[in-house]
Order: structure tokens, then C-alpha cells, then sequence
């Protein structure tokens, strides 16, 4: 038997309900924020990860799915939303509307890496980018939509860690400290971090070989390195989210996986799933689109996992509401009823309701036994004397009673 590859996920008809559920709210809080959706192909030219997601990262070193099409081109699946975004951005000509430009995704994504609990190889997200704001209060806007959208869903018990790694020239001062600092502890980090070394410092702060974290929790802090304008950013958005009631702890740790980030970066973090407590991770990346060869354009966004916050909800016992129940089902007593069924059916259906009848050719009892497994709210046997004279009994399944109607007036019953 062909099996189900590694690191992937079926998503069964009782379960889907759940995903129905989320993308509902999505799209909810999405609509009243202002927030229109956006679609990416699946697959981009590789270069655009390579320069926007960073060569020194261990998304583009070790995770990424590329391969080359029928025409020699190097392409990826996209292992993260905003790269795909940023591009459609530029090349669409977007920053010539007005702005600023709101938009969030629901995609899947891909990375190659050891699967664990809540991270897939292809796992769902949902991201939002918005575009043409410098401004702090920016930043509290797409942050107050993700807390809007977890508080939506139940999601409660979350801490909002929040960070700044600087400009271009904070980042300048922050990594020369960062290099005189790892080079000093040299022989205590791993094969990996000492490639980062040399390539990009700010990894090194992200690792998670335990004996290197250890080394990093005496590292420098960038927010001694950070200029003046990007101190005043944080505190505006500071008091923005105090205005908001988001409640958040200043995190000097958080530097976020991809090096697109510039400025502000978040993580909204519970501890209800262990170790891998991240439901929701963003920032700002205000050079993003030049990096591809667009016009500088600012940006702020964020990234959250469908699967891991299916986890996390599950684990607090919050409900996804009931998935949907059936309607109803008709049931026909013999060969000449079928026909009345099948056409009953489709006429129930072409004015709105859930309807179905047996295509299996069952008996009537294992048509009723069917129809209570499956969760059908209404029973309809469909015998000669009904056809005839247009009167049927509706059974409630449910509520274990009965009512009689009429076959023209079928619907209106059950709705």
C-alpha cells in the first residue's frame, strides 16, 4: 500500500469541519479590519527565496523543496507566505493604489525539516501583510487583528513577547558586538553557528543546540544598540497597544528565523503545547520589496500556523463549534420510488437544503440504519401511498417524533 509521506497530514471528512471553522473567522475579523485576500502560486524561481528569506538561513541551507521544471529553471515551493506576497507586490505595480494596501493569505507551505508536534513538512497558514505604513501604529494594527482573530476563537491564554532589531544601522552596531562576543566563546558553539559567525551574527541568537543557547543568553541585547528613531518607534507602538489593552512583555531575544525583518518583530507565544509555544510570529521588513527589485515600499505582517493552533485550541478544550449536521434523508421503499427520490431530492436541493436518498439500492432498514449513523436530522420514507397522494411523514431523528406534510411543502418543514 502507498502510505501517506512523512511529515504530511490528511485532513478527514469528520475533521474538516474544524478548518471551516478557522477560515470562517479569518475571513471575519479580516473583513472588519479592512483586509482583502491575496493568492500566490504554490511554486516560485527559486531566487526569490534565496534573496528575500536569506542563503545563511536553515530555510533556504536545509528546508527547502527545489527542483527544476521541464525548462531548466530552479523553482521552490514556498516554504513561508510573505516572499510570494512582497513579489506580486512589485511586479503587479500595487504600490501605485492607494495606501495602505491590506491583504492576508490562507496557503500551504513546505519545509523540509524533522516533523514535530504542530510542524509539518506542509503545514497551513495564515498571514497578513500590509503595506505602505512607516508608522508604529502599523504595527498595532496588524498585531490587534491577531489578537482579535485568537480571542475570536477562544484562544486566551497568550503572552505577546515583543522586540526591536533596529534599522540597517542599529543592525551594523549590534552585529559587530554580537561578533566580538560569540568569537570569545568560539569553542562552545556548533558546527553551525560558527558558519553563522561569519555570515549573519544574528543567527546565532536563534539557535536551538542547548549548549549554544547557553552562550546566548549572556549575548548583548540589541535594544542598547538602537538609534533614536527606532527607540521612538517602539515606544509609540508601545503605547498603542497599552491604548489597544493588548498586553505584551518587551523580549530582547526575539529575532524571528528569516532575514527579511528590519525594526519591530513579535511573537504571540503559549505555553499550553510545551517547547514549540509559537502560534503566531511577525514583524516589519521595510526593505523587503526593494530586495526584489521594487521600489522601497514599508511592510509589516505576520504568520500563523493553522495546525498548531488547531493544537493549541484542542489542548484548552475549545470548542470548534458542531460540525455540520446532515439534513435529510429519503428514503424510498421500492424500485418505483426511486426515480420520486432522486428527483425529490434535487428539487430539495435547488431551494437550499442539506437532502440525499440511497444510491446503493438498500433495503428500508438499512437505509434508516445509514441514516442514523451519518447524523441526518430528518427521515422521509417514500412509499407508493406517499407518491400518491403527496403526503409524507417526517421523522425527527433527534427529538424521536414525527409530523406529516405535504411533498410540495417539504422544504419549508425542514427549514
Amino acid at each position: 500500500m502507498i502510505t501517506l509521506p512523512k511529515g504530511t497530514k490528511d485532513v478527514l471528512p469528520e475533521e474538516s469541519y474544524k478548518w471551516h471553522y478557522l477560515e470562517q473567522r479569518i475571513r471575519s475579523v479580516c473583513y472588519r479590519f479592512g483586509v482583502k485576500e491575496i493568492r500566490t502560486p504554490v511554486f516560485e524561481h527559486t531566487e526569490l527565496f534565496l534573496r528575500v528569506v536569506g542563503e545563511t538561513t536553515d530555510i533556504v541551507n536545509k528546508e527547502m523543496y527545489t527542483f527544476d521544471d521541464k525548462g531548466g529553471r530552479s523553482m521552490t515551493l514556498k516554504p513561508e507566505g510573505t516572499a510570494g506576497v512582497a513579489r506580486c507586490f512589485a511586479e503587479n505595480g500595487l504600490d501605485n493604489a492607494p495606501q495602505p494596501t491590506k491583504m492576508f493569505y490562507l496557503t500551504p507551505v513546505f519545509r523540509y525539516e524533522k516533523p514535530q508536534s504542530g510542524r509539518l513538512r506542509e503545514h497551513h497558514q495564515f498571514g497578513i501583510e500590509l503595506y505602505g505604513s512607516y508608522s508604529p501604529y502599523a504595527d498595532a494594527e496588524v498585531i490587534s487583528l491577531a489578537k482579535s482573530f485568537l480571542s475570536e476563537v477562544g484562544v486566551k491564554e497568550l503572552v505577546l513577547h515583543l522586540n526591536s532589531i533596529g534599522c540597517s544601522q542599529c543592525r551594523k552596531e549590534y552585529s559587530k558586538a554580537l561578533i566580538a562576543y560569540f568569537t570569545n566563546r568560539k569553542n562552545e558553539l556548533c558546527p553551525t553557528c560558527l558558519e553563522r559567525l561569519e555570515k549573519n551574527p544574528l543567527r546565532l541568537l536563534d539557535c536551538k543546540v542547548e549548549t549554544c543557547k547557553a552562550v546566548a543568553e549572556q549575548a548583548p541585547v540589541v535594544s542598547d544598540y538602537l538609534c533614536d528613531d527606532c527607540k521612538n518607534h517602539q515606544k509609540k507602538l508601545c503605547t498603542a497597544l497599552d491604548t489597544l489593552g493588548v498586553e505584551y512583555v518587551l523580549d530582547p531575544k526575539i529575532v524571528r528565523g528569516l532575514d527579511y525583518y528590519t525594526g519591530t518583530v513579535f511573537e504571540f507565544v503559549s505555553t499550553s503545547i510545551g517547547a514549540q509555544g509559537t502560534v503566531c510570529g511577525g514583524g516589519r521588513y521595510n526593505n523587503l520589496c526593494k530586495e526584489i527589485g521594487g521600489k522601497e515600499v514599508p511592510a509589516v505582517g505576520f504568520g500563523m500556523g493553522l495546525e498548531r493552533l488547531i493544537m493549541v485550541m484542542e489542548s484548552l478544550g475549545i470548542s470548534f463549534g458542531d460540525a455540520p449536521k446532515r439534513k435529510v434523508y429519503i428514503a424510498p421503499l421500492g424500485e418505483e420510488q426511486y426515480p420520486v427520490a432522486m428527483k425529490l431530492v434535487a428539487d430539495l436541493r435547488a431551494k437550499g437544503v442539506c437532502a440525499d436518498s440511497d444510491i446503493v439500492e438498500r433495503s428500508l432498514k438499512a437505509q434508516m440504519k445509514y441514516a442514523d449513523k451519518c447524523g441526518y436530522e430528518y427521515v422521509v420514507v417514500l412509499g407508493a401511498d406517499e407518491v400518491e397522494k403527496g403526503i409524507v411523514t417526517v421523522k425527527d431523528m433527534m427529538l424521536k417524533g414525527q409530523t406529516e406534510c405535504r411533498i410540495s411543502e417539504l422544504d419549508k418543514i425542514l427549514k
